[in-house]
């Protein structure tokens, strides 16, 4: 019987080998992760890019342009994350709807979802691809199928954890300014480096005012501060993919080693009490915007454009230079600043390593 049974498990293993199928954290939690934060910066962030350019440009056709690149999200992230998984391709294209199910069931964790959805239907379609004489049928069916009944049971499930983060960050809004700016900076900014939407949480919550300054000081500060703290190992290429795309294309390298998401956490910690407390930074455009960070700059066009709605509702009189001051200091100079320093004993005792940061660009 014993000998049944383990002659069982080699085949089963044969079979899964076969299949390129491996239950391993490499795979799900650094390959699938950083393919996924790829899907999404070549929609969702794109596209968000975009359309504000074409709404501050009065250039109508990158609205347009921007709006059908975020409308994707959910298919191009899953496709990427197929992608990464080694998908033949009936499985890979099938995993389009897979995506929207995810994403759009998803909420504020689409993101969260579609990584978890997708990853359970592409390896379920690749089990039983080219098993059959009706490929073309089952496939597709079985990939779509499994994909999309998990999203309509697990999918709000997982939106609903993840906005419990946003529940977090609304606790937080109600405390003094200085506590205030602490935890919503690093708890926004963490949720922008994580596989959640960011600026889906802070639309849902309408996160503006003081909270929304102090949740783009955090996302400026994991963006900036990835950026330039990897500078040495990806370059141009990474400061601006970082520094004006996301910061999510560290997630495969934070779980590998997670001591270098310390280095930008501590720094949202010291800018975000500095936007509420001394600069009064406060994000009175799009609640969207607070989750952006540096991202096409749409975070500081978010401040810009509130400044513009105050003064024309008469709340505030004109835009001065202490506003454009605390505007660059917490999100561009401060971050960068604070996170090298941090950095810097993290590299001298090896707790990062030489390639720790390096991205596949």
């Amino acid at each position: 019987m014993e000998e049944g049974k383990e002659k069982a498990q080699k085949g089963l293993h044969a079979f899964l080998k076969r299949k390129n199928v491996e239950f391993s954290a490499k795979r799900y939690g650094i390959d699938a992760l950083g393919a996924m934060a790829q899907g999404l910066f070549a929609s969702l962030l794109i596209g968000t890019i975009l359309a504000t350019l074409g709404e501050q440009l009065n250039v109508e056709m990158l609205v347009t342009i921007g709006g059908y690149a975020k409308a994707a999200t959910g298919p191009a992230m899953a496709v990427a994350i197929g992608f990464a998984l080694a998908c033949p391709p009936l499985v890979l294209f099938s995993l389009v709807a897979v995506g929207a199910a995810a994403n759009e069931l998803g909420g504020a964790g689409g993101p969260l979802a579609v990584l978890i959805v997708t990853i359970v239907a592409a390896e379920c379609g690749k089990i039983v691809s080219k098993e059959t004489k009706v490929d073309i049928l089952v496939t597709p069916s079985v990939t779509i199928c499994v994909g999309v009944l998990l999203s309509v049971v697990a999918a709000p499930a997982i939106g609903t954890a993840a906005s419990s983060v946003g529940t977090a960050i609304m606790w937080a809004t109600e405390l003094q300014p200085f506590f205030m700016g602490i935890i919503v900076s690093v708890l926004v900014g963490i949720a922008l480096t994580l596989p959640i939407s960011s600026a889906a949480i802070c639309a849902a919550l309408g996160l503006t005012g003081l909270a929304g300054g102090a949740a783009v000081a955090g996302c400026c500060a994991q963006m900036v501060g990835f950026a330039v703290m990897s500078f040495r190992e990806n370059r141009w290429g990474g400061l601006f993919a970082q520094g004006l795309g996301t910061s999510m294309l560290q997630m495969g390298n934070i779980v590998k080693n997670p001591r270098i998401w310390l280095p930008p956490t501590l720094a949202s910690a010291v800018t975000g009490p500095l936007a509420t407390c001394l600069f009064g930074l406060k994000m009175n455009g799009a609640a969207v915007a607070s989750g952006m960070g540096t991202c096409g700059l749409v975070g500081q066009i978010g401040v810009y454009t509130g400044w513009l709605a105050d003064i024309e509702a008469g709340v505030k009189t004109a835009i001065t230079a202490w506003d454009w001051a605390g505007l660059i200091l917490i999100c561009f100079v401060l971050p960068a600043v604070l996170t090298v320093l941090f950095a810097a004993p993290m590299r001298k005792k090896g707790w990062i390593g030489k390639n720790d940061l390096k991205l596949d660009l």
